[in-house]
């Protein structure tokens, strides 16, 4: 069973995210914020990680970066109620998957998770600053 771990400092989102995710069968632990949510991954590597971005002192971004250094392979979902005005993609934040929290964020996130924690080899590569550049040139 795969084992997930929440970081929220929204008590209810958090709530309503493990509901779900443990109706589906998932193992689910939660953490109110980046820090904790940091070490409770150093002492168990869950299957997949689910941030929120906006958290005080360590936003999902910070959050996902500290990850990656303990596991480069960790899979992340990033929710945020701002993805597209503060143009957060999965390029730009390091996350394997980027969700709008919306109606449809439930039905996305059961989704996004199912396919993570099944399939360790979907980890995009990350785009370096010189190929961004390179391709961006070849678009005009």
């Amino acid at each position: 069973m795969p084992h997930i771990l929440i970081v929220d400092d929204n008590q209810d989102g958090l709530l309503v995210r493990k509901t779900l995710l443990e109706e589906l069968g998932y193992k689910v632990q939660i953490a109110i914020n980046g820090e904790e949510g940091l070490r409770a991954y150093k002492l168990h590597r869950f299957d997949v990680v689910v941030t929120d971005y906006r958290m005080p002192r360590m936003n999902g971004v910070e959050l996902i970066e500290q990850l990656r250094a303990v596991n480069p392979d960790v899979r992340v979902v990033l929710l945020s109620g701002f993805v597209e005005p503060l143009g957060l993609t999965e390029e730009n934040t390091g996350a394997d998957v980027v969700l709008a929290k919306s109606v449809h964020e439930p039905t996305q996130l059961a989704r996004s998770v199912k396919r993570l924690a099944n399939n360790r080899s979907l980890r995009k590569p990350v785009v370096s600053q010189r190929d961004r550049k390179h391709l961006g040139a070849a678009v005009r």
